[in-house]
């Protein structure tokens, strides 16, 4: 999505993203515990521009569950401890829609938001959820917060049967600023999975929840339900990077009384 005209992802972007997902050349592996992995690669060292990929086995949950629960923005609302705001714009078509998401980083950084094209495709057995960052005229950075840019993140689930699946995180992010190295460290080593496994223990209570919380709603899978006004493409622009305020916060120490809590900069709404 590097071209000026915002495109809403074709067969071919979500092909090319399964891929990436799948493939292990190029990625340096730096956890692995418990069923979960990751790997980063280490894109613009000064900039602390990576790509992060995170792997997960999940043995008591359906992939059709974990479709839901990622895209459930009410459910998201609860399970997700690093949430600050999140909801939706509006929709561009069946399966694409545009939405807002702040974050909570770990301290001294400031929060982060972002406000991306989000697409989604069933593949068989299989998901693709993935976005990008856009601009929209009525939603300017705001004076409190770093707007993020996602150059493309999202999660591939596949199954593995009827009770099992397997879920990889992809994220390509400038989180803006000269990020400290422990904050990439940071989230490899201890975010990432951390946030996996909350994952994982959000999509083992869903089905309860659902069943209390409009359960026949998933307008994710019944686009007739989707109420989100029409947005034209007209109204969007690619989000770059360089068009943001730059902060430096690569002098900045992790705060040690924070550890254990806060998200890292990667945002997936």
């Amino acid at each position: 999505m590097s071209g000026e005209a915002v495109l809403i992802p074709d067969d071919r972007a979500f092909s090319s993203f399964r891929s990436e997902c799948c493939t292990m050349e190029g990625w340096n592996l730096t956890y692995n515990k418990n069923g979960i992995t990751v790997w980063i690669q280490i894109l613009e060292e000064e900039k602390s521009l990576h790509k992060i990929k995170c792997q997960m086995v999940c043995k008591d949950v359906p992939a059709e569950t974990m479709y839901d629960v990622l895209h459930d923005i009410e459910y998201r609302r609860k399970w997700d401890a690093n949430v600050i705001e999140t909801f939706d714009i509006g929709k561009l078509t069946v399966n694409a829609d545009v939405g807002y998401y702040s974050w909570k980083c770990p301290k001294p950084l400031k929060n982060r938001d972002v406000i991306t094209l989000r697409s989604w495709l069933p593949m068989g057995n299989d998901y693709i959820i993935m976005n990008y960052s856009v601009k929209h005229a009525k939603y300017p950075p705001k004076k409190d917060m770093v707007r993020a840019v996602s150059i493309q993140t999202g999660y591939l689930i596949q199954s593995n049967g009827p009770t099992s699946c397997t879920l990889t995180y992809l994220a390509q992010v400038d989180p803006r600023g000269s990020l400290p190295k422990w904050v990439v460290n940071k989230s490899s080593q201890f975010l990432a999975p951390k946030a996996m496994k909350k994952i994982n223990k959000a999509c083992v209570k869903y089905p309860d929840w659902k069943r209390k919380h409009n359960p026949g709603y998933k307008p994710w899978l019944y686009p007739e339900q989707n109420r989100l006004a029409n947005i034209p493409l007209s109204e969007l622009s690619i989000q770059h990077a360089d068009s943001l305020e730059n902060i430096d916060e690569s002098g900045l120490s992790e705060a040690k009384e924070e550890r254990g809590e806060g998200s890292d900069e990667e945002g997936a709404n």
